[in-house]
């Protein structure tokens, strides 16, 4: 499987006319957050593929719309005292969430936003953080049940504590990633947020069985292994 993985900027060689010849290729598109959703519906139109999103903690237009189920339901927000509707672009809104993707056999967790720094949205404790991931269990219980496996990758706008992230309090990884990597074994863990001015800076890590990835700008993820039911859960379990 093959994944475009984008992240914080956008990327020229991706919001290009060239882009449906560039990727024609890829099964799906994963976003870490800080992006305008404008960019993420050119991709789908010039794609047609699926789009799995997260909120970092920039770009927040529209991330009451989303955490309001209601109001995502009617497709319709507040802002200002006025309705605002949100825009059609079709991509899978991850955060906070666990999805499945049927068609590529792909299950997907989603923890956006960053370590608190100010009074902003979209910013966690270490511990708000953690419940938001205690949330998830039901459901990744349900895949280790059902699927044989709890998650295959876990998306998030941070880095984990220690490995990729920052010494500042805003670029600060968290260590809720670090258990959720030890818990529940996902074969990837895309994040952003870290920026990454060399481009040939590591963008790699590993932790346990999980390859931790900073798909900064754009990267693209080429796994054979996905989206075929993990034939190595056996040993991930």
């Amino acid at each position: 499987m093959k994944l475009l993985c984008i992240s914080d900027e956008t990327d020229p060689l991706v919001y290009s006319k060239n882009i449906a010849s560039r990727y024609a290729d890829v099964d799906a598109v994963i976003s870490a957050g800080d992006l305008p959703l404008k960019y993420y519906e050119f991709i789908i139109s010039s794609l047609n593929k699926p789009l799995f999103f997260v909120f970092g903690n920039h770009n927040l237009e529209y991330l009451h719309q989303f955490n309001d189920h209601s109001l995502l339901l009617n497709q319709y927000g507040y802002k200002d005292g006025k309705v605002q509707p949100l825009p059609p672009f079709g991509g899978e809104f991850s955060d906070g969430k666990v999805l499945y993707d049927k068609k590529h056999d792909l299950i997907i967790a989603g923890l956006g936003g960053s370590m608190r720094y100010n009074k902003g949205a979209h910013q966690y404790s270490e511990r708000e953080m953690y419940f938001r991931m205690l949330k998830m269990v039901p459901r990744l219980l349900f895949n280790r049940l059902f699927r044989g496996r709890w998650v295959d990758i876990l998306i998030t706008h941070a880095a984990p504590l220690g490995l990729g992230d920052d010494t500042d309090r805003c670029h600060q990884g968290f260590s809720t990633f670090l258990t959720f990597m030890q818990w529940f074994k996902p074969r990837y863990l895309l994040h952003g947020h870290i920026h990454l001015h060399d481009m040939n800076a590591n963008r790699h890590h590993v932790y346990k069985r999980t390859k931790v990835i900073n798909i900064f700008q754009s990267y693209i993820l080429d796994d054979p292994a996905l989206g075929k039911g993990r034939e190595d859960g056996k040993n991930r379990r």
